[in-house]
Formats: C-alpha cells, sequence, structure tokens
C-alpha cells in the first residue's frame, strides 16, 4: 500500500543530486576583478587586447588568478582587492583612453561548473555592492531641441506647398513664423494646420503665427523620450557586459540606474554617459584647403564652422548646420558594399528624415557632405562623399575603412541611439562589497536560526516523521537555490526574506499531512492505511493553499517592480518546490521506512 515505484525514487535521487550541483557554485562566493571594456566603438576586443593585459601584469609584477575573454571585454581575477586595484591603475595607464577599465566581481567557481551551467545565482545591488544612480532628465531642453528640429519641418511644408515666408525663428517654447502679407499668412495657417496637426497654431499679428506643441504632443514626447533614454541606457550598458544591471523609470522624469559589483563609481558614470549618436553636415569646400585647416587648428575657425576629425587623419571643416540627426534613424545594420565588397553601416531612415535627405542630397548634388560618429561629445566624420544624385527611399550606407566588427559595433550603437533628452545625476550611492557581505550573513542567518527552530519542533512533536519533515524541508530549500542559479535571477534582501518565508510555509504542508495521519490513527484505522489516507486526503487541502499564495504572487510579479517582483518570484519558485518535497520527498522517507514492514503496529508521530 505504501510503496514507491522506483521510477519515483530515481526522480527524486536525480533531483537531489542535480540540486546539489547547481546550488553548489553559491558556496565558492566571488573574488575581486577588472573589467576592460572597448570605449570607442573603433576599438575591438581580440587577442591582442588580452595579451597587452597580461604583459603590463607581468611587468608591473601585479600577481593574478586568471584571465578570461568574451565578446565585449577580457576579465582578470585577483587574489585580493589590494592587487585589484593596482591592475586597475596600471592597465588604465597602459591601454589609454580607448578602453574602460572598471572594478568588478566574478564567480570563484570551478570553470567545469560553468561549462555544465552551474552558476551562482546573481545577486543583487543590497547584496553584492555595486553603484546606484538616481538621473534627472532635462525635458526642457529636450523640448527645445525638437523645436529646433521643427524649424526645418515648417520650411520643409510650406515649401512643398510653394508658400513664401520671410523667416522662422524660436521664441521661448514656440516658433514664429514671418511673412510678407496677411493673404500669405493665411493660406500658410491653412497649410501647416494639415501638415503639424500635433502644433497649436496661432496668429500673432497680420503677418506672424505662433507654432506651440499642443498639451498632448508634449506629454507624448515627454514619455518617448524617457523610454528612448531607458532603451538607450540598457543598451550601451549591456554592451559593455556589465551583469545584471536594472535600468528602469522612476515617475515621469527619472531614471534608476544599479549596477551590482561595479566598485568603481567613476568608471560607472562612463558607462552609464556612453552613447553613440548620428549627424549629417555639410563640408565647408570654401574653407577646407590646406591654409584654412592649419589656421583653425590655430583657433581661427570661420563663423559658422567646426573642425571635425576624420577617420582618415585628415580633419574636416564642416558646417555647424545639422542637417539630420541620429534621432530619424529607423534601423542600423551591419552590410557589404556591393561594389567593392568592403564592410559598411546601412542605415534606415524615418519617414521624416528620408524627406529631409531627400531635399538635402537634391539641393547639394556635387558637394561633399560628412557623416559623424557622436561618442562621449566627441564627433568624428566616419566618411563625407561626394553626393552624385538625388538618395531618396531613406536607405543610406556608410562606408569608411569599416571591418566587419567594427561596422558590426558602430551598428548596434547607433541602433541604441542618442539620449532623447539630456540627463544629469542627482544622487549616487555605492555599496561596498563587506556591507553587501554583511547583508548576505545576516540573511543566511535568518534562515538558518528558522530553520533550526523547525527542526527542533519537528522532531519533539512528530518524532521520527517529523524528522523526515525536515529532510523534505532541507531538500525544499536546495531545490529553491539550485532554480535560482540555474534561472540566473537576481537575489536580493526581500528575496532571501521571501526564501525565510517559504521555509515556514513548505513545513505547513508537512504538518497538515502529519496532523491527518495523527487523526486517522486516533479513529482506529491501521498505520498503513493511516499513511495512506493522511498524505491523499491531505492533498486537496495543501493544493488550494499553495495555489491561492501562487496566484497572489503571480499578481506581485506582474504588477511590482524591483524588490517587490524579487520577493514575488522566489516566493513562486518557493511554492513549486514546497509541493514536490513535502508530499514527493517526505512520504518517500516514510514509504521506505515503513512500507515494507507487513506487520506495522506503530509509527514515531
Amino acid at each position: 500500500m505504501n510503496r514507491y515505484s522506483r521510477w519515483k525514487y530515481i526522480l527524486i535521487l536525480a533531483s537531489i543530486v542535480l540540486g546539489l550541483l547547481y546550488s553548489l557554485p553559491n558556496w565558492f562566493g566571488e573574488v575581486p576583478a577588472v573589467q576592460v571594456a572597448a570605449a570607442k566603438s573603433a576599438v575591438q576586443i581580440s587577442s591582442g587586447v588580452m595579451s597587452e593585459v597580461e604583459k603590463t601584469l607581468k611587468d608591473k609584477q601585479i600577481a593574478y588568478s586568471g584571465v578570461t575573454m568574451d565578446p565585449n571585454s577580457v576579465k582578470v581575477r585577483f587574489a585580493d582587492t589590494t592587487a585589484q586595484l593596482q591592475a586597475r591603475d596600471a592597465l588604465a595607464e597602459a591601454l589609454g583612453e580607448s578602453f574602460t577599465v572598471a572594478l568588478n566581481l566574478l564567480p570563484a567557481s570551478p570553470a567545469w561548473m560553468a561549462s555544465v551551467g552551474a552558476l551562482p545565482m546573481s545577486l543583487g545591488l543590497d547584496l553584492r555592492g555595486g553603484v546606484h544612480f538616481l538621473m534627472q532628465v532635462d525635458m526642457d531642453q529636450a523640448l527645445d531641441k525638437q523645436l529646433d528640429r521643427r524649424v526645418g519641418d515648417v520650411r520643409s511644408a510650406l515649401r512643398d506647398a510653394k508658400i513664401p515666408l520671410a523667416g522662422v525663428n524660436r521664441e521661448g517654447k514656440a516658433l514664429v513664423v514671418h511673412f510678407k502679407d496677411g493673404d500669405t499668412r493665411a493660406q500658410a495657417a491653412e497649410q501647416l494646420r494639415k501638415d503639424m496637426r500635433d502644433m497649436v497654431i496661432t496668429q500673432l499679428d497680420e503677418t506672424r503665427l505662433s507654432l506651440a506643441p499642443s498639451p498632448v504632443a508634449m506629454k507624448t514626447f515627454q514619455d518617448q523620450a524617457l523610454q528612448q533614454n531607458v532603451l538607450t541606457l540598457r543598451n550601451r550598458v549591456n554592451e559593455l557586459g556589465v551583469s545584471e544591471p536594472v535600468i528602469q523609470q522612476q515617475g515621469s522624469d527619472r531614471v534608476v540606474v544599479e549596477l551590482a559589483g561595479v566598485q568603481d563609481t567613476a568608471k560607472a558614470k562612463e558607462i552609464v554617459g556612453r552613447t553613440a549618436s548620428l549627424e549629417i553636415r555639410m563640408v565647408d569646400e570654401e574653407h577646407n584647403d590646406a591654409a584654412s585647416i592649419v589656421a583653425a587648428q590655430k583657433g581661427l575657425v570661420p563663423p559658422g564652422d567646426e573642425l571635425v576629425p576624420s577617420r582618415d587623419g585628415v580633419p574636416l571643416m564642416l558646417k555647424k548646420q545639422v542637417l539630420l540627426t541620429g534621432e530619424n534613424l529607423s534601423n542600423a545594420s551591419q552590410g557589404f558594399d556591393s561594389r567593392t565588397g568592403e564592410a559598411s553601416v546601412n542605415l534606415s531612415l524615418d519617414t521624416r528624415g528620408a524627406k529631409i535627405f531627400a531635399n538635402v542630397t537634391r539641393e547639394n548634388v556635387g558637394k561633399r557632405m560628412a557623416i559623424l560618429l557622436i561618442e562621449k561629445g566627441k564627433a568624428e566624420s566616419v566618411t563625407a562623399p561626394v553626393i552624385r544624385s538625388v538618395i531618396e527611399g531613406g536607405q543610406v550606407q556608410i562606408t569608411g575603412r569599416f571591418d566587419v566588427k567594427e561596422a558590426s559595433n558602430t551598428a548596434l550603437l547607433l541602433r541604441s541611439g542618442s539620449l532623447a533628452a539630456p540627463m544629469e545625476i542627482i544622487e549616487e550611492r555605492t555599496i561596498g562589497p563587506s556591507l553587501g557581505a554583511d547583508n548576505i550573513s545576516k540573511g543566511v542567518s535568518s534562515v538558518l536560526w528558522g530553520f533550526v527552530a523547525i527542526t527542533i519542533f519537528m522532531a519533539i512533536y512528530y518524532r521520527v516523521v517529523g524528522v523526515f519533515s525536515v529532510v523534505a524541508l532541507g531538500v525544499n530549500v536546495l531545490l529553491l537555490v539550485a532554480l535560482l542559479s540555474l534561472m540566473q535571477a537576481t537575489l536580493t534582501l526581500p528575496g532571501i526574506a521571501a526564501i525565510a518565508l517559504t521555509v515556514g510555509m513548505a513545513i505547513d504542508a508537512n504538518v497538515l499531512i502529519n496532523e491527518r495521519i495523527r487523526e486517522e490513527l486516533r479513529a482506529g484505522h491501521t498505520p498503513h492505511a493511516a499513511i495512506h489516507a493522511g498524505y491523499d486526503r491531505a492533498f486537496a487541502t495543501i493544493l488550494d493553499s499553495n495555489v491561492t499564495n501562487f496566484i497572489a504572487g503571480i499578481a506581485l510579479i506582474a504588477f511590482g517592480s524591483g524588490p517587490v517582483k524579487g520577493f514575488a518570484v522566489v516566493l513562486c519558485l518557493g511554492i513549486l518546490t514546497s509541493m514536490f518535497s513535502a508530499i514527493l520527498v517526505s512520504r518517500a522517507l516514510v514509504n521506505l521506512t515503513y512500507g515494507r514492514q507487513r506487520k506495522l503496529t506503530k509509527i514515531a508521530i
């Protein structure tokens, strides 16, 4: 009656073995490390960079325990933080501004565990240490930039409608358009209301119109700008290989950035601030000769121009007027030039950008147009081709001595885009690894003392069967930690609280089973019948209670954020593992002990 099939024992044993394997990496902890990543899209992480890192450390006689390389970075492990700090300074000096050298923490588990996917669970900022930034988005400046771009839209709309205008300029948070007479002004107002439905158009006097964004358009723009900033920051941080970053919106105009494991605040600022944008400007051919370039390098730059370095090493004199920006990009991908076979970056412009680009190329046939890539506030001309004909359709190809990896990186940078609205850091916090270790110690102690208290109670109150319940509870915790590690879920202090709660909830199922067995014994049933009835009849109650808790956990995952969601994830996983351990594992132990005794007269419960 109380015997399991062999396959059930095999399933339980396999679950325990896998639980041990995937939870074991968490006991090795982390070691100090230095992470070297490219600071510019034109720079690649290669075996040469790895060799340079090793050579620098050997020359400086800095001991390290291992070097690894992935597509985005080179990571070096050290035995202590002293060697880590020395290595950071030495590598930053040797590699220069082309690379970002940041402090980090890496798992100390053996490589063979990682090869089978056994990795330690990710730890949140409160457990691992790291940096926290609260960033304020400057919506006023973003709106100013948006209005400056709309100046070109007004000119384009009236030019297409063949309506002459005397000028357009920005005054405060509105555009003022000037006309020669009232008839032209009235005609233009009618046309602009059709073409610019998101603007409120007001007549100022007989020859002037005012265009201001509507409240709905303002709200939409602010939401889109904030979402683009969050996406841009997330793409850039992911590209630099920072593990488990948290980048999320807070309120209507703020963004929270948390980089766990990064201890160097200055380098973290570089990571957060690094974005690439695209600009298209015309070359000032009149002042692009050698004499003008030399004069500009001495500070004599013609009005309205700017001297910009180029990828081939020859600086260009460009007009300051920006014709097109990366905000008009709908996509960027790596490709190949069909004529030369060299790597290229293929750009797809949105409808507005395609229209602007067609007008620019139509009006400047025979002239040079420079395509600029801007990173960390520094502009570089990637290429400056001569416009041979009108380019329509919004498909643009950039070639500029790219190799495949560099073209791919540049495309990624452009896809991640520029910040739609400027941001500044208004709050920053650094949580040291020692504080994180203290949080882990206290959290583990709370779970351990709770487990010990439950063990004492169950052993005294339910005797041998209570001990079986405690063993099942231990399996539950083991499987929960293994699942979190396997999923690479981020564990925070609220997550540890959820583990402690799971311990209490899991033993509740065994209390229900044990009490049901005792009731059956008191009713005069045989021990075998009592065990069978206890597990079968308690199952419905256990299932109901766990399902209701699971529904609450799912609601927290769906609508919660940050620590609340972390708590809910651990809670839901704990419910699943507790159902397995409380019902299957504990009964397997009971069956192994009592199931083969035909004339069972007594149970230690």
